[in-house]
Order: C-alpha cells, then sequence, then structure tokens
C-alpha cells in the first residue's frame, strides 16, 4: 500500500512509536501455539490503523525495547486482534528483555537489512541426538520474521523445547529472515565435550600385546662379547632382554583361508607337531654355511 501526495511523488513512511502493556502468550486467548513457536507478537486493531496512516514499510518489522534494563529484540507482527493496550509476545522473547506480566514495552517500527549469514549456539547437548538439525532449524525459522544477535529462541521439535543463542548474523546486529538466502552454523552445544580418542594398541593390556606379537626368531647377529681397552671386563655383553628389545617383531601373516561370516581370535600360535618341529629345527639359519672361492686359481703340477 502506497500514497502519493498532490505531485505524484510517494510519501515518506514516518516511524511507528509507542508503549504497550506486554503479556505472555497464556494470557492470549487466541491459538497459542502458533505465536509461542515463533517470533512474532499480537498487536491491537488500532496499531494496523496506525501503521497504515504512517506509509510504513513492508514486511512490517519492529523493534521492542525494555528501557528499565536497556534489553531489546527485533520481531514481526502476527495478527491485529489484541486488546487495546496490550500486546501478547512469546515467553521466551519475555525472558530475552527482563520483562514480567503487565510491564511496559516500547515498541517502534524498523527496517532491516536481509539476512545472508546466521551462526547459532545450541543450549543443551541434547540437541546433538536430533538427525538433521539444520532442516529441523529451517522448518522453525519459518514462523520467524528477524534474528537479533545474542538473542536465545526457543525451538519446538519433537514437543520438546531447544533453544539456540543467536550467535553471530550478517549483515548487521539485527536482520530480516522473511524471503532470503542465508548460510547457517552451528557452534558446539553448552556443555559439549570433545570424546577422547583411545588407542586401540595403548588400551590393549600389555598380556595380550605380547600374545598377539609372535616371538622373534632366527638368526641373532652380533651376540658376540667384546674387550674393553683399559682391561675391565663389565658391560662386555649385552643382556638377553636388552637384546630382544631391540630386535624387529615380525608381524602376524593374514589368514587366506577366511570365510565371509566368521570372526576368528588367534591368541596364541597353534602348537605343531613333534615331526613339523624337527622339521623346522633343521630348516633354521645357520650363519657362516656359504662356500668360498679364491681369486687366486691353484697350479697345476704337470
Amino acid at each position: 500500500m502506497f500514497s502519493f501526495n498532490m505531485f505524484g511523488e510517494p510519501l515518506q513512511p514516518r516511524p511507528f512509536n509507542t508503549h504497550y502493556r506486554c503479556y505472555s502468550v497464556s494470557m492470549f486467548p487466541g491459538d497459542k501455539q502458533a505465536v509461542e513457536n515463533g517470533g512474532k507478537i499480537i498487536m491491537p486493531p488500532s496499531a494496523l490503523d496506525v501503521l497504515t496512516r504512517l506509509n510504513i514499510v513492508y514486511p512490517m518489522l519492529f523493534k521492542l525495547t525494555n528501557q528499565r534494563a536497556n534489553r531489546h529484540t527485533h520481531c514481526g507482527v502476527l495478527e491485529f486482534v489484541a486488546d487495546e493496550g496490550k500486546v501478547y509476545i512469546p515467553y521466551w522473547m519475555m525472558r530475552n528483555l527482563l520483562l514480567d506480566e503487565g510491564d511496559l514495552v516500547h515498541i517502534e517500527s524498523q527496517s532491516l537489512p536481509v539476512a545472508t549469514f546466521s551462526k547459532f549456539e545450541p543450549q543443551s547437548v541434547e540437541f546433538l541426538d536430533i538427525t538433521n538439525p539444520k532442516a529441523v532449524l529451517e522448518n522453525a525459522l519459518r514462523n520467524f520474521a528477524c534474528l537479533t544477535l545474542d538473542d536465545v529462541i526457543a525451538l519446538n521439535y519433537n514437543d520438546r523445547i531447544y533453544e539456540m543463542r543467536v550467535l553471530e548474523v550478517k549483515p548487521g546486529n539485527a536482520v530480516s529472515i522473511i524471503e532470503c538466502d542465508m548460510n547457517v552454523e552451528f557452534a558446539p552445544p553448552v556443555g559439549y565435550q570433545e570424546p577422547e580418542r583411545m588407542d586401540s594398541a595403548a588400551a590393549m593390556p600389555e598380556d595380550d600385546k605380547e600374545e598377539m606379537i609372535p616371538e622373534p626368531t632366527g638368526f641373532y647377529s652380533f651376540q658376540g662379547s667384546g674387550n674393553r681397552l683399559d682391561g675391565k671386563k663389565k658391560n662386555l655383553q649385552l643382556p638377553q632382554e636388552e637384546l630382544l628389545k631391540r630386535l624387529p617383531r615380525q608381524r602376524g601373516i593374514p589368514d587366506y583361508d577366511y570365510e565371509v561370516g566368521f570372526i576368528k581370535f588367534w591368541r596364541r600360535a597353534p602348537k605343531t607337531s613333534d615331526s613339523e618341529s624337527r622339521v623346522e629345527e633343521q630348516e633354521e639359519f645357520e650363519s657362516f654355511q656359504g662356500k668360498g672361492t679364491s681369486l687366486r686359481q691353484a697350479k697345476t703340477r704337470k
């Protein structure tokens, strides 16, 4: 709706500025859920008449201020059916403004920029139980007209109330979210702690580690003893335990006979028969068993 002066030019909008007694939705005789689950208020019919004559820019957005506590927020209007001198606002909005039933609230018209970005902080870790939080938030914000920085809004989902703090909005401290393309991000919920990642090897007892890793077998190099220049006889030979620690561990052999649907837990190597152990003993590596050749050929006698 536009009005024009005698020269055909559109009239400049004038601000709407007044005070009302505020009451929570529980005092409203009409549909309470439509008001409580959003960010819009119920105003008296006289306000619509005044707004029409003031040429207010659509959509109608308002700034609500509690002048005693110096708190403010922004909202839209749902209907003009309240009693004269009264406005009905959602309970979460009353808490943000620190208002009680029947307190005076200052209402003035506002023109806000369209939102491009917003960031929310859930006030409870129970919000993480929601499968698709962005879809839930998008559906809930359809009942809101604008967002104000540092407000705590309430979302109703599956008969539960989830509170969200507005951490950041762009391009201003208060933005309009009517017919906008807005990017949304979530901050970690209040009280959320990152789960501690435990290494599976560190969580396993030492006894199980030793059973899973086979003992090294075969040839051990550098097992001899040494001599000191000063003639002393100590620390000439490396202890057996220290030698085993320095040896590389032999990794296990994969089960090539694995069948799908079966899980096998191998803790210890199966015992072999005596005949197999003898064959293994014979096949053990023995050092310096090769054959050598001489660079000088032997002379044959004629």
